[in-house]
């Protein structure tokens, strides 16, 4: 069933389109926890577009933030968009149905704002896809008055340039305060009527956002792309003002109310299937590839007081039969054994098993293990990234050849009959 303010794209896309694709769960909404707005009393509509499939586009934990966020503000209605697979935008191309929004089945082109997360830089072709069928110009410059803003971030808008005549305004950095002030610019201008360079150049002042219509770049001697300064367009609007740096924005601790207590549960399996938790934000490790260890410093730890509670709230609202401790790092996590202490006997009586990302080998211990077997014994995962000693300190992966068989061992001891390794080739 749905909302009374779903748009009328729903008939054909139901009668013509779904029954002639793979995996019709991945455009249908109407998910436990979503979130559902009457969209002519609110302020801005924000499509939230995950450039690729639902089923991974729904296992990233910063997804569901931004959704909470978003949606607790009485003036915003946040809704969900992923990239079609191939068979699904073959159909809506035949039939002339544009990309829609799962909660009111929304045209794409509908939205105030448009915010991509750019997780990894395959991805980059899907947001094209998605601006494509979603019917919006894909040049920032060929974008109207009538046209959404289509902002980006993540990880990888730590190089913008690559995608910088596509996307209005990257956000650079930690995203949950950001947000709001961006729907709140655009809310201000809606209401104000300002003309799309005029907002373009207040959104440019916000700390963490790069507007690149409002900037120049240039090419150095070894072929790399830099912004040198400021355009001096007429048509620009407070043109002096504009900051000469972006600083990544940075919120200074984990809150509580960042995480949603009812995440939306899909109605078809996709890819971390478990309540996802994040214990700490950030690595001290400083590995040399790792660019997520530089992205998200400084490192920042949850308490356990608060963890504890979203847990329990959170299950009590999915029924998830799995928690998962996410971090870069999560057996550097300080408190992970007085957290684990609080958990065991509400994760017990309810029959939910704990789980982990990659482990450290010296920090895995026989208590450490037995945490994770408590329920069900989960995968273990050690990740040396190279074959020796030599090459792993080439990377700053400082871990010992007799620490990764020592914790095989402990393993092994505790019942473990698979072990999984993470290596890096080229």
């Amino acid at each position: 069933m749905l909302p009374e303010n779903s748009s009328t794209l729903w008939d054909p896309i139901e009668r013509k389109i779904l029954p002639f694709v793979t995996k019709p769960g991945r455009y249908v909404g109407n998910e436990i926890n979503t979130i559902v707005k009457d969209i002519s009393k609110v302020d801005v509509r924000f499509a939230l577009a995950f450039p690729d499939v639902y089923e991974i586009g729904m296992s990233y934990l910063g997804f569901q933030i931004l959704y909470h966020i978003l949606n607790r503000l009485d003036y915003v209605a946040a809704e969900r968009v992923f990239a079609p697979w191939v068979d699904m935008e073959n159909q809506m191309r035949k039939h002339a149905i544009p990309l829609f929004s799962l909660e009111t089945k929304s045209p794409l082109r509908s939205f105030d704002i448009i915010g991509f997360t750019l997780q990894y830089e395959l991805l980059y072709t899907n947001i094209l896809t998605m601006l494509n069928t979603g019917e919006i110009p894909l040049y920032s410059e060929k974008r109207g008055e009538g046209s959404p803003f289509v902002i980006a971030g993540g990880p990888c808008a730590t190089n913008p340039e690559p995608l910088a005549q596509f996307i209005d305004a990257f956000v650079i950095g930690d995203g949950e305060e950001v947000i709001v002030e961006l729907v709140e610019c655009i809310r201000e201008a809606k209401q104000k009527g300002w003309q799309r360079q005029e907002v373009l150049a207040k959104l440019a002042k916000i700390a963490g956002v790069y507007v690149p219509l409002l900037y120049e770049t240039k090419a150095t001697i070894k072929g790399y792309l830099i912004v040198t300064s400021k355009r001096t367009s007429q048509t620009l609007v407070d043109n002096d003002v504009l900051p000469e740096r972006i600083v990544a924005r940075t919120v200074p601790e984990l809150q509580e109310d960042f995480y949603p207590t009812a995440p939306v549960v899909p109605l078809i399996r996709i890819i971390q299937d478990r309540l996802s938790v994040e214990v700490m934000r950030g690595c001290t490790r400083g590995c040399r590839f790792c660019h997520a260890g530089y992205y998200y410093r400084p490192c920042r730890e949850q308490k356990v007081e608060p963890l504890v509670r979203y847990i329990q709230k959170a299950w009590e609202q999915t029924g998830y039969e799995e928690v998962s401790l996410l971090s870069l790092s999560t057996s550097d996590y300080s408190e992970l054994p007085e957290l684990w202490f609080r958990l065991k006997d509400f994760l017990k009586n309810l029959h939910v098993s704990l789980s982990f990302p990659s482990l450290r080998p010296e920090t895995i211990t026989p208590e450490l293990l037995q945490s994770l077997k408590a329920e069900k014994k989960s995968g273990l995962t050690l990740a040396p990234e190279a074959g020796s000693e030599r090459l792993r300190a080439v990377i700053n992966k400082m871990m010992k050849d007799e620490d990764i068989l020592r914790a095989a061992k402990v393993a092994f001891q505790q019942g473990w009959k698979l072990i999984k390794l993470y290596f890096m080739i080229g």
